[in-house]
């Protein structure tokens, strides 16, 4: 790929050049040039310290905006609100994928309710497009009210290292609570990168531009349309299973297993410092763009949490939303016990999950690596719940728990009473385990479609997905957001 631009990495870019990085060489069409705001008292700059376009990434037309901090802080005025607002009408009214690069010190004081006003109007363009075109929100320096709810109603978030996103700035902070705090410290990457406002994080403004590329890269130009199907590449080489240990408490990295099954090796994680419990990426396998969801035993042995079931029910309902297929990989113990998680309402969060696959129409495969338990087996897209396809490796085990909890509460008796109650305990756990966790008895009772080798797992997955591609695609104007 040829830019018309290649800055040195350590340089802020002019919100033109952000553009021109973005989109392919001379596609840039720019709007609303000769518009001027008429009530700043600073020389008046075209579009109001917004430049608006259309251009094309890859060849696909796409409708950008870039707000210009050097224009009165890129605080949005009357005008300005004009400008972006004329962008998303041109992505309604062409069906085309948006990207915002947002620097803005918030609504201008000296326009009062006109500039309040002019975000509620983005805000409920931000609304209608959600779930008809992608949006995503690159966050390029500081961002505060409005500046950071606007990004929020979008798709995606993508942050760089020097920006920084809050309702109130440091200064206001410090008034009314007393606090002395950074930007950074407030409302950084290293903050929304955690609690999930932020999606991605790139280390300058063209790494940034750069990434919503390869983002838009899995995503289809409007609801009505399938992602692009690319050539296929073969995977690295390892086999799905290599990094699995055979002990079910030992830990192991799950991207490893979906690294196995994709064309190249390569995924784009979302939220990969946020719930890190859960794994949720794109993809590609046989060509096709995918969503990944899969536990992570790395981290708190791969038990959903209110967290994890948040970010993995937006995800869900965004690949849903844009006809984007589903490959879940299960290897988890349940849910997260304890007060802590229930006073943060995890039947909640952990039921979002649930009618986050339920209503799913996109077609959606499971492979079930080592343990599914309890609730958390039905969350992570059970037969029953509507997947398509239900696979299970030979050594999985899955049941609603593990064979020493429940011969603790089924034989109680028999184990305190017996000589040795260890080994009493665990006789009866191998015997449970035996006839009621082996994915042999999930099959024939049909949990499970079939169980499969790990060495089959990407051609098993491909085939399913390729005999579901006459699923039915969503119908225009039928979304919501997916929070």
């Amino acid at each position: 790929m040829t830019l018309a631009l290649v800055p040195r990495p350590e340089e802020r870019l002019t919100p033109m050049e952000r553009l021109e990085v973005l989109c392919d060489p001379g596609s840039l069409d720019l709007l609303r040039t000769e518009v001027l705001s008429r009530r700043m008292g600073e020389k008046a700059r075209p579009g109001d310290g917004v430049l608006g376009a259309s251009g094309r990434v890859d060849g696909r037309v796409v409708a950008v905006f870039a707000q210009d901090a050097s224009f009165a802080g890129g605080s949005l005025g009357e005008a300005h609100a004009d400008t972006v607002v004329a962008v998303l009408e041109l992505a309604e009214r062409s069906r085309v994928p948006v990207i915002g690069f947002v620097e803005s010190a918030g609504a201008r004081m000296q326009e009062g309710l006109a500039a309040l006003s002019g975000y509620a109007r983005i805000f409920r363009k931000h609304v209608a497009l959600s779930g008809h075109v992608p949006q995503i929100s690159v966050i390029c320096g500081p961002s505060a009210g409005g500046g950071s709810y606007a990004p929020a109603l979008t798709d995606f978030v993508i942050m760089t290292e020097s920006a920084s996103m809050f309702l109130t700035g440091p200064g206001v902070v410090a008034k009314v609570t007393g606090e002395d705090v950074d930007q950074a410290t407030l409302g950084g990457p290293r903050i929304h990168e955690r609690n999930g406002v932020c999606h991605l994080v790139a280390p300058t403004d063209v790494d940034a531009a750069l990434l919503a590329r390869d983002l838009l890269d899995y995503l289809p130009q409007h609801c009505e349309e399938r992602p692009l199907r690319w050539p296929t590449i073969d995977p690295p080489g390892h086999l799905p299973d290599s990094a699995v240990p055979r002990e079910d408490r030992k830990v192991y990295d799950v991207r490893e297993v979906a690294r196995a099954l994709l064309d190249g090796g390569r995924m784009l994680e979302i939220s990969p410092r946020w719930a890190r419990n859960v794994v949720c990426a794109f993809g590609r396998l046989d060509g096709r763009s995918i969503g990944i969801v899969a536990n992570q035993p790395r981290y708190l042995g791969g038990v959903l949490d209110v967290d994890a079931s948040q970010k993995a029910a937006r995800f869900v309902r965004t690949c849903n939303l844009f006809n984007i297929p589903l490959l879940v990989l299960v290897d988890t113990p349940g849910f997260l016990p304890g007060t802590k998680q229930e006073k943060q309402g995890v039947i909640r969060q952990g039921a979002k999950l649930v009618y986050a696959f339920s209503e799913c129409t996109v077609p959606r495969v499971t492979v079930i690596l080592r343990k599914a338990f309890g609730g958390a087996f039905i969350a992570m897209n059970s037969k029953d719940l509507g997947a398509d396809f239900v696979f299970a490796w030979p050594s999985a085990q899955l049941g609603v728990m593990g064979a020493s909890q429940a011969v603790e509460i089924i034989h109680r008796r028999e184990i305190e009473a017996a000589a040795d109650p260890v080994a009493a305990r665990d006789a009866f756990a191998s015997r449970y385990a035996a006839e009621h966790l082996h994915p042999g008895a999930a099959t024939a009772d049909g949990h499970v479609d079939e169980v499969i080798a790990p060495s089959e797992t990407r051609a098993r997955v491909a085939a399913a997905l390729g005999a579901l591609d006459s699923a039915s695609l969503r119908r225009w104007p039928a979304g919501n957001i997916p929070l």
